[in-house]
């Protein structure tokens, strides 16, 4: 039997071929991730809006987070306001009398739908100085939303992990973004094998690039696994988003989450 062979300038126009579509792929990739950063970014392809600032969106895709010093109720207590900024719109307000002195852990929200993976995109701002809250990812890992505080337990930290990024701030009264790229634990034979990764965009400034998250601080009033083991006894579920009430005037809009199956412990935009 006669056996054909491509020529050597078809292979070489092959092999061209090839990597520019390998490389249109990648830039299609990172075009996805890169994009649509900062206030007021809207979602890309793909992902899920979580929080319009509506009642309706708020009631239908979140719920109160029952840990172990829950004492709030349903329908959830956090009120619809004008937003303070931009006219006609509105955003939801972390004011529930159960959180009143910082008792974080008494009324707390969490999405409905727990995630894995993720990249997500979410608006605050802090109506007063030393206005408090976190966003929990996965219910377990804080990023700190906290004026006024430059450490470590600061504002765009990952809470005891990183310093705060306070640089990128836009400060009181003022809307604020983080985008992040959030990598889920991994486990082996029921044993944990690779630690939580985060990267993060604080206003559209690159502030975290593939952060290890060691545990859950804050003890078990703080999110899933908190009382594990002193918080290093993670286990192997997914978990909300969870946005914290400690008493403080604190709103948020525009939150979005895109689903993402990381096989590499890469979280880099």
């Amino acid at each position: 039997m006669k056996h054909l062979y491509p020529s050597a300038g078809a292979l070489i126009f092959l092999t061209t071929l090839l990597s520019s579509a390998s490389s249109l792929h990648a830039a299609d990739t990172k075009s996805l991730r890169t994009s649509n950063l900062g206030v007021g970014a809207k979602p890309v392809k793909g992902a899920e809006l979580v929080l319009d600032g509506s009642r309706k969106m708020l009631d239908d895709k979140w719920t109160y987070w029952e840990g172990p010093r829950f004492s709030s109720s349903l329908p959830i207590k956090w009120k619809v306001v004008d937003d303070p900024v931009d006219a006609g719109k509105t955003a939801i307000q972390t004011d529930d009398p159960a959180a009143r002195g910082g008792r974080y852990g008494t009324a707390d929200i969490v999405t409905k739908k727990k995630y894995r993976d993720f990249r997500l995109h979410i608006e605050f701002l802090v109506m007063k100085k030393r206005g408090n809250s976190g966003v929990y990812l996965q219910n377990r890992y804080e990023i700190q939303v906290l004026d006024g505080d430059k450490t470590k337990h600061g504002m765009g930290a990952v809470i005891n992990e990183t310093e705060s990024p306070y640089h990128a701030y836009n400060g009181v009264g003022k809307w604020n973004s983080y985008d992040i790229v959030f990598r889920a634990a991994r486990f082996k034979d029921g044993k944990l094998s690779k630690k939580a990764l985060v990267s993060m965009y604080f206003n559209g400034k690159k502030v975290h690039t593939n952060v290890t998250i060691n545990k859950v601080w804050g003890g078990a009033n703080s999110g899933l696994d908190g009382g594990n083991k002193g918080g290093s006894g993670i286990t192997d579920v997914p978990g909300g988003l969870k946005l914290q009430c400690e008493g403080h005037d604190v709103r948020y809009r525009n939150t979005w989450i895109k689903e993402l199956e990381l096989e590499r412990a890469d979280t880099d935009f």
